[in-house]
């Protein structure tokens, strides 16, 4: 079995056991030696894998960590391991870090269970680092993030190989926080460099003040126009005529911060929430008009309705916390479905466009009275 297919397995049978796991004993039980099994280590086989591993240090005699994966006699990976839901903070793991000096490991494990969170010696050598290279989410991963877990293997590691990957890994990580960061509110810093890139005179206050509110759109509209894309090369109509290359309208742009209501300052609406929304509209293309369609985003989920109206709820998109979901309204108050990407909206059409004919159907009902 592919180990995207095992790790799926997993999270379905986690989310059914949880409410019974209550001590660190039975999530290491439950949920972490399966990820170790996974990764295609004997966790029964002491010389794969060694539970309770102690390695003396100093004055500190019987220390243990709770997992130590072997190769060749000597320690590869060390684990250690929190009860689940557990807070993973780096100031929670004295002992990875005392084990992971003295030891030859060069990768070390830090989790709940549901969240690893895997570092390595980057800033400074035989020295684990504080920050994480990359977090793996039991209950929210991607094919990327399964092909980088991938690399942890018994049959893929090679640890040279390792540590380029963490190395990529870190920068790719501080360079999508920063992407982020721009693109929720652009710095000084940032629209004066592009700024610069167009404009070759000299940035007046004023000159500033307009291209910060330009290069705040401009980013938002540039992000649509590659969803736009994306979605009309993958929408294929079913008599076989080709891509609807005409019928995916631009999703709505987000007005910058500064411009937005005081009671909604805190509120920023995704890329993925976005994307959630373009896919919805792509959907009921053929069902009612799609400037009928529309996004209300708030802090606890982005809220798509029929005709901006709150009594016609056509699903609400729950991207804010570890675990993404939708709300379906086909049926009366609702109906909470898990998804793993963006693309397990397509499974959902029927059920979408079942909402919207409910609407409608009632709307009818309604002026017939």
């Amino acid at each position: 079995m592919e180990l995207i297919d095992q790790l799926s397995n997993l999270a379905s049978r986690a989310q059914k056991q949880l409410v019974h796991i209550q001590t660190e004993e039975a999530t290491k039980t439950a949920l972490v030696m399966p990820f170790i099994n996974a990764l295609g280590y004997n966790v029964f086989d002491p010389t794969e894998v060694v539970p309770e591993f102690i390695c003396d240090i100093g004055t500190k005699k019987g220390e243990k960590i709770d997992y130590a994966i072997m190769r060749d006699g000597k320690p590869i990976i060390l684990i250690e391991c929190k009860h689940v839901g557990g807070d993973l903070n780096i100031n929670h793991a004295s002992q990875l870090f005392r084990y992971f000096h003295v030891t030859e490991a060069r990768i070390a494990i830090l989790t709940n269970g549901l969240v690893y969170r895997l570092f390595t010696d980057l800033e400074q050598a035989n020295k684990m680092d504080e920050r994480p290279f990359l977090e793996f989410d039991l209950s929210n991963f991607s094919e990327n993030d399964v092909s980088e877990i991938k690399k942890l293997s018994k049959a893929a590691f090679n640890i040279e190989d390792m540590l380029f990957a963490a190395y990529n890994l870190k920068y790719m990580r501080a360079f999508k926080k920063y992407f982020d960061e721009q693109f929720t509110q652009p710095s000084t810093e940032f629209i004066n460099f592009v700024s610069k890139q167009v404009y070759e005179g000299v940035l007046t206050p004023k000159l500033k003040e307009q291209f910060s509110l330009l290069v705040h759109r401009s980013f938002h509209q540039f992000l649509n126009d590659k969803i736009t894309m994306r979605l009309r090369s993958a929408m294929i109509d079913t008599s076989g005529q080709g891509p609807l290359v005409n019928e995916v309208p631009a999703a709505p742009m987000p007005e910058p911060a500064a411009q937005a209501e005081p009671e909604a300052k805190d509120i920023q609406t995704t890329v993925e929430e976005t994307e959630g929304f373009m896919i919805v509209r792509a959907i009921l293309r053929k069902t009612v008009p799609v400037n009928r369609v529309v996004m209300r985003d708030v802090q606890s989920y982005c809220g798509i309705l029929l005709d901006d109206n709150n009594r016609k709820p056509i699903c609400r998109l729950h991207f804010n916390g570890s675990k993404k979901y939708v709300t379906l309204f086909d049926v009366e108050g609702g109906e909470r479905v898990d998804i793993g990407t963006l693309d397990d909206l397509y499974g959902m059409a029927s059920r979408i466009r079942s909402a919207v004919q409910k609407h409608e159907t009632k709307q009818v009902a309604t002026a017939a009275e």
